[in-house]
């Protein structure tokens, strides 16, 4: 307990004397707090701004999938975004009601189901990439042209020490578990009043 007080104290010091310095940031010196501080700031903002389009991240994530790999099975879908199959089909059902993908015979193997955008469906990705495009605007505006290709440059060199599934969510794996959904990671868009 006398340990983290004094650490504590010690902490506070720090923050204190760095934020002394001119254009020095208060904020903690753990680089992994910070990715997921910030990580987390932007999901958040991420779904509100979905929220205009009337999506959810996991929405546009599975949208995202499908359309860049067209006719990919359920199963090869679920396997790419890290999550049991049977949790995968409510959001494909939800999709498809909403005339944004559907579900096609297999070439290959007509037990299987191929996914495909519907022309609603690519609409609905052009929307999901202007709005993209957008956040990253807002979240990176601090950062110079340079800044922003040095930093995505080094999280993409993090993303892949760390095995991260390239354009994957890792909130997908959790969606079901225990009724818990990652936060931003929903399967309906909240009601607007």
């Amino acid at each position: 307990m006398i340990h983290c007080a004094t650490h504590c104290v010690g902490y506070r010091q720090l923050v204190e004397k760095r934020g002394n310095i001119a254009g020095a940031s208060k904020h903690p010196r753990s680089t992994a707090f910070l990715l997921a501080q910030v990580g987390a700031h932007a999901a958040a903002r991420f779904a509100e701004r979905l929220q205009q389009i009337e999506l959810v991240p996991a929405q546009a994530g599975i949208l995202r999938a499908v359309a860049g790999n067209s006719g990919t099975s359920q199963q090869s879908l679920a396997s790419q975004l890290g999550m049991a199959a049977n949790r995968l089909v409510p959001l494909l059902d939800e999709l498809e009601g909403r005339g944004l993908l559907e579900r096609r015979e297999h070439a290959a193997d007509r037990r299987l189901n191929a996914l495909h955008l519907t022309e609603k469906g690519s609409t609905a990705m052009a929307d999901i990439g202007r709005v993209a495009r957008a956040h990253d605007d807002s979240v990176c505006a601090s950062l110079s042209a340079k800044e922003r290709e040095q930093l995505s440059t080094l999280l993409g060199r993090i993303a892949d020490d760390q095995k991260l599934t390239p354009g994957v969510h890792p909130g997908f794996a959790r969606i079901g578990d225990g009724g818990q959904q990652p936060h931003g990671v929903k399967t309906r868009v909240p009601k607007t009043r």
